[in-house]
């Protein structure tokens, strides 16, 4: 009769363990997370990055994909900004080549680490960037859960293994996904940060050369789109940049939704979002919405779920003085 009545009790005990111990994150992600022992923390990224955006706007994008990338692969801790003597390190590796702005990461830690010493990791001044070049860019803005801690570990090989491939089918990308913790709706959500910043040719020329249409051309891609596109990348183009959403290069929008409901998705991972029943129904809402619709509370909401991939928090991991060197 006793056991009875206390297995109540100890389901709800077990479930606040699992809840804040197997999964730490939860508890110890906050927003505010600095605001005793770094107060200015948000304001001093926020200055360094109005500086850069008024020089180096074409930054943006990359600037918001490399928190992806760093998310992706062994969660958000940063390891995406380690270096390798031996060229061994995640950013050293194909998918990760084409990130831009480590410098710029590296000025904002050196400002945070003259005012806080030791306080703020490089993970999440990753996730405040990331948020402060979507706002520069018209974007909206969402409250950053901090209190990541930094990795010590950045491999050369995990990058090609965990982020999701430019040509990836959609049954791929919501494997990819799911194994991260992030819903259908991230996935097409998220999706949509590639209304900012440009691409190399090389990440879609087999669309245009290499495929199973007319004259070697993807069957998915809009005709007239792919006439625009092989006027400026040629076989073998390594190293042209094309915008990803024309037009919109540096505003944070919806019209990177329109562009993919009209076959217009410059990768295979955008078309492929035409192929889901979930992921297809919201590209269609956002093509047809005014103005904003959902989609810029829906990536804020989104951002956040990435943020907690796989974070090392409490004890774990260290905070890094260099975020390319560990300490």
């Amino acid at each position: 009769m006793a056991s009875s009545k206390l297995s109540p009790c100890l389901i709800f005990l077990q479930l606040i363990f699992l809840l804040f111990v197997i999964n730490p994150a939860n508890a110890q992600l906050k927003v505010g997370f600095y605001k005793d022992t770094c107060p200015q923390a948000e304001a001093i990224v926020k200055k360094v990055m109005d500086q850069v955006m008024k020089v180096a706007p074409s930054l943006s994008g990359p600037l918001l994909r490399m928190h992806f990338h760093d998310c992706f692969v062994r969660g958000c801790d940063g390891s995406v900004l380690l270096n390798s003597s031996t060229g061994q390190a995640e950013k050293d590796s194909p998918p990760n080549l084409s990130l831009r702005g480590y410098q710029i990461i590296d000025r904002v830690k050196a400002a945070l680490e003259k005012e806080c010493p030791g306080v703020v990791s490089c993970a999440d001044t990753l996730a405040i960037v990331a948020r402060d070049v979507t706002v520069a860019t018209m974007g909206p803005y969402w409250e950053v859960e901090n209190g990541r801690r930094d990795g010590r570990v950045s491999n050369f090989a995990e990058p090609l293994t965990n982020l999701p491939p430019f040509f990836a089918n959609i049954s791929q990308l919501i494997s990819m996904f799911r194994s991260k913790g992030l819903s259908v709706k991230d996935l097409v959500v998220l999706s949509g940060g590639h209304t900012i910043g440009t691409s190399h040719c090389s990440s879609f020329t087999s669309r245009l050369y290499n495929s199973t249409g007319k004259d070697g051309t993807d069957p998915t891609l809009d005709s007239e789109y792919i006439a625009k596109l092989k006027s400026k990348c040629k076989v073998g183009d390594q190293t042209t940049l094309v915008e990803m959403d024309p037009g919109s290069v540096r505003t944070f929008d919806n019209s990177y939704y329109t562009l993919v409901a009209k076959r217009r998705g410059l990768f295979q991972s955008d078309a492929a979002l035409l192929d889901n029943s979930e992921t297809k129904a919201y590209v269609k809402l956002q093509s047809a919405a005014t103005h904003r619709s959902t989609f810029f509370k829906d990536f804020g909401v989104s951002m956040r779920n990435m943020g907690r991939v796989g974070v090392l928090t409490g004890k774990a991991g260290e905070i890094r003085k260099v975020c390319s060197k560990i300490n």
